[in-house]
């Protein structure tokens, strides 16, 4: 990509349909159409946006979620299955990149998943969560590096983190060394207030400067009816409510449109890729800027599995059956 390259992006602040991922599916291809009549070249949903965040873990002590655990493993995403085959149908025919976030099912296990498709529809990036954030690693299990890629796209280089994965500097820096040229956030939205805003406003601008990356954030939003449908208590609802966030940030920590902090919405920018050289001439944290004769990163990008086959060959003296009489 050159320096005057320019890409339209669209972070899409949306309430998913509760307990149906064919409902949140549904709105997913619906906000795809409207963003890319806009023009944009890129939208990107909330974390684990299908079929829906799960808030029950936040409110809820362990013992109690069970009902809720269930059923959100009835409604995960299975990859691939009928909905990546919709949205990767989406992404082709409008010509779009497209990054979401989904409850992902393993067999007997889900995982806080970000997918990326490309504009002609392949799904070039599947990576995991990390490290599920406290109530949620009742939840999820734990990602690997596999997924810590920065990867070419039709409208360039993209990495993708997960809420408070932000807050691994390392992790950042892995994509920032693979050299992102956009990088992509998602967080739950309608959790813990106004803190939640701040921090996040905090966290996706100081990741544009110290990167000299376009971030594209997205963050969900709950109703009051549906915070009410989680829960009755009007003391944990109150919990459920504020930490949105949905903005475009250019590589000088700079909005390139107004946030969406309540409601559902869609923010669109043009990034101007002149900009990343612009902050990179003076501050290249993995270029000029860095020191790698005295810090250095060492990442382990293997896929981790539980069943390796050995490819070692054991002598066949070993498995003699000695003779006793000798």
């Amino acid at each position: 990509m050159t320096d005057a390259h320019i890409v339209r992006a669209a972070a899409v602040q949306i309430s998913p349909v509760l307990f149906s991922r064919d409902g949140t599916t549904e709105k997913v291809l619906d906000a795809i159409a409207s963003a890319a009549k806009s023009g944009a070249q890129l939208v990107v949903f909330p974390e684990t946006f299908i079929p829906y965040y799960p808030y029950f873990s936040f409110i809820q002590p362990p013992v109690l979620m069970g009902k809720e655990h269930m059923r959100l493993y009835e409604e995960a995403v299975i990859v691939p299955s009928p909905v990546t085959d919709a949205i990767a149908r989406a992404a082709r025919s409008y010509g779009v990149v497209v990054v979401v976030g989904v409850n992902e099912r393993d067999n007997g296990s889900l995982y806080n998943t970000q997918l990326v498709f490309d504009a002609n529809g392949t799904l070039v990036l599947k990576r995991r969560k990390i490290t599920p954030t406290y109530h949620e690693r009742m939840v999820w299990g734990q990602g690997d590096g596999a997924g810590l890629k920065a990867i070419d796209t039709a409208i360039g280089k993209l990495g993708v983190l997960a809420c408070w994965e932000h807050y691994n500097p390392l992790a950042r820096y892995a994509l920032m060394a693979q050299h992102e040229q956009i990088h992509c956030s998602q967080f739950p939205g309608s959790m813990v207030g106004q803190i939640f805003t701040d921090q996040i406003e905090v966290t996706i601008r100081h990741h544009a400067l110290e990167a000299g990356c376009f971030v594209v954030n997205a963050t969900g939003w709950l109703s009051p009816e549906q915070v009410a449908q989680i829960t009755s208590d009007e003391k944990l609802q109150k919990v459920l409510t504020g930490g949105c966030n949905t903005a475009i940030i250019s590589p000088e920590g700079n909005h390139l449109c107004p946030p969406i902090l309540e409601g559902e919405g869609i923010a669109i920018a043009d990034l101007d890729f002149s900009l990343i050289t612009k902050r990179k001439r003076m501050m290249d944290s993995v270029g000029h800027y860095a020191r790698p004769d005295l810090l250095q990163l060492q990442a382990n990008f293997d896929t981790q599995t539980v069943l390796k086959e050995s490819l070692e060959v054991q002598p066949a003296e070993q498995f003699l059956i000695p003779n006793l009489n000798e």
